[in-house]
């Protein structure tokens, strides 16, 4: 199993304001919505004392999303949650909550894995790979370094584009074939 990714840290300093130590910027809690959105857990410390306010911006997060009309929660669910922090020691509903969302989390990459035949395919592997060389060859290859020409050294980029386009035909052309074979 893969190791946990570390929550991105989130600063606020006195004056309020959420900075984003990854990007060296300052944040909303609409980004912080969209961070957890994605998938990446975040944790916001207070600048000054060091105190952990995650769950204090997470439960905001939550409130202004309510008072924008979307129904986060159905009102008996709030009313329970109400109820269970009224008794002492705070009941069974945080772990109830907690164990109920990992089971969901569990449940739902089953259920995408199960929806996605393709997966349990022979050579689904080599045609993930193909269509990664393919992206990256219609993109130029965004995030790598050019060398530059290889040979001859006055290879220009049209000529640079044209045998990148007959990669990738070459590249389609094989899969295509790969593709009748499993057929």
């Amino acid at each position: 199993m893969a190791e946990m990714e570390k929550p991105l840290l989130i600063k606020r300093y006195a004056s309020r304001r959420l900075y984003n130590t990854e990007t060296s910027d300052y944040v909303t809690l609409e980004d912080i919505a969209g961070f957890i959105r994605g998938g990446r857990e975040v944790q916001i410390v207070d600048l000054k004392s060091g105190d952990d306010l995650t769950r204090q911006y997470l439960l905001q997060i939550i409130a202004e999303h309510e008072s924008r009309g979307e129904n986060v929660l159905p009102v008996n669910v709030l009313n329970d949650l109400v109820r269970s922090y009224m008794i002492p020691g705070g009941g069974m509903m945080p772990q109830f909550l907690q164990s109920s969302f990992e089971m969901l989390r569990e449940n739902q990459t089953k259920m995408m894995e199960a929806m996605n035949p393709m997966s349990k395919m022979p050579g689904f592997e080599a045609m993930k790979a193909q269509q990664a060389a393919f992206l990256k060859a219609m993109t130029g290859g965004i995030g790598n370094t050019w060398s530059g020409p290889s040979e001859g050294g006055d290879a220009t980029a049209d000529d640079s584009s044209s045998e990148n386009l007959e990669d990738i035909k070459k590249q389609l052309a094989d899969l295509q074939n790969k593709l009748s074979k499993l057929k």
